[in-house]
């Protein structure tokens, strides 16, 4: 098997298609069907059950898919780990992390790692913390920054900071005219109020989620929406509440003077800012030093705040 047969094959599985996979790679259906009838011919077994849709792995082909994305990882290892022997300061980086997080941090890191790698070409890939954690876990980007709890044992987890989930209410809701600004709550106590949340796959949605299970509770959603930024806003313009990290309020200074804040409790699961790669990639330097440098400008961001 080669390099290019691979990311071929590995392509396909991603894909769940042929002829996606196909338009994909940009080669034609008919060689790429060729090519995986070549692999089996030299196995002597099928790696893909025939006529499924989604495209289904027989057992063989599990290992060897299995395989496949350990070669590649060897061979991704030793170009990183020649790069480093020759001090060499080129390379490619592919970062994740969710749009709201770059919002806080891409000024204080990206002009730092600039200077200090100007040859170094960083991929941003933006999403929420569930995919990106994903991605990084299938070798589809090199380092994430997620807000969770660790989920895998194949990745290593490096703490920045625990965050505070506060609600962020509008001043002129009743829960808001009632109840003085920073006091404890719980979510139980607001839930006459209409809510803005996020979508589905961001933290600040687990949690709320998981409030709304343990108490209970069915609370009207006017609108669900992937920024923490739109949110905010149409929680004033719509005299709502909103669940949030109390770190995220200082990107829009502007409402806090029309909002109340409230600290929640009984918050089972932690919201928790992880930077994370797989235990089983090599670092270089500039992957190392992007991971300090990422660390040092949340904590730059703060003293900022």
């Amino acid at each position: 098997m080669n390099d290019r047969q691979l990311e071929y094959m590995l392509a396909i599985v991603k894909e769940g298609n042929i002829s996606h996979a196909a338009d994909k790679l940009r080669v034609s259906q008919p060689s790429l069907s060729q090519m995986i009838k070549q692999i089996e011919n030299n196995i002597g077994t099928q790696i893909f059950k025939r006529y499924s849709n989604p495209i289904e792995m027989t057992y063989a082909g599990q290992q060897y898919i299995s395989a496949a994305k350990k070669i590649l990882m060897i061979q991704k290892n030793l170009h990183n780990e020649i790069h480093d022997i020759n001090n060499e300061v080129c390379g490619v980086v592919r970062l994740g992390m969710p749009i709201q997080r770059g919002i806080e941090l891409i000024s204080y890191f990206l002009p730092e790692f600039i200077k200090k790698y100007p040859h170094v070409t960083l991929k941003l890939v933006e999403n929420g913390s569930a995919a990106i954690e994903e991605m990084v876990l299938n070798g589809e980007i090199d380092i994430g920054c997620v807000t969770t709890y660790p989920h895998y044992e194949e990745l290593d987890y490096h703490l920045v900071e625990n965050e505070e989930m506060i609600l962020f209410a509008d001043k002129d809701t009743d829960f808001a005219k009632s109840v003085p600004a920073e006091t404890p709550i719980t979510l139980a106590q607001a839930q006459h109020e209409s809510f803005i949340t996020l979508k589905k796959g961001h933290s600040s949605r687990t949690i709320q989620d998981q409030l709304v299970i343990n108490y209970n509770i069915h609370p009207r959603i006017l609108i669900e929406t992937g920024s923490i930024e739109i949110a905010k806003r149409a929680a004033i313009a719509c005299h709502a509440v909103m669940l949030c990290p109390r770190n995220y309020l200082n990107t829009t200074p502007e409402l806090l003077n029309q909002a109340c804040i409230y600290p929640i409790l009984d918050i089972e699961t932690k919201r928790e800012f992880f930077i994370c790669h797989r235990k089983d990639l090599y670092l270089p330097k500039y992957m190392r030093d992007l991971i300090k440098i990422l660390m040092q400008a949340k904590q730059i961001g703060k003293r900022h705040k």
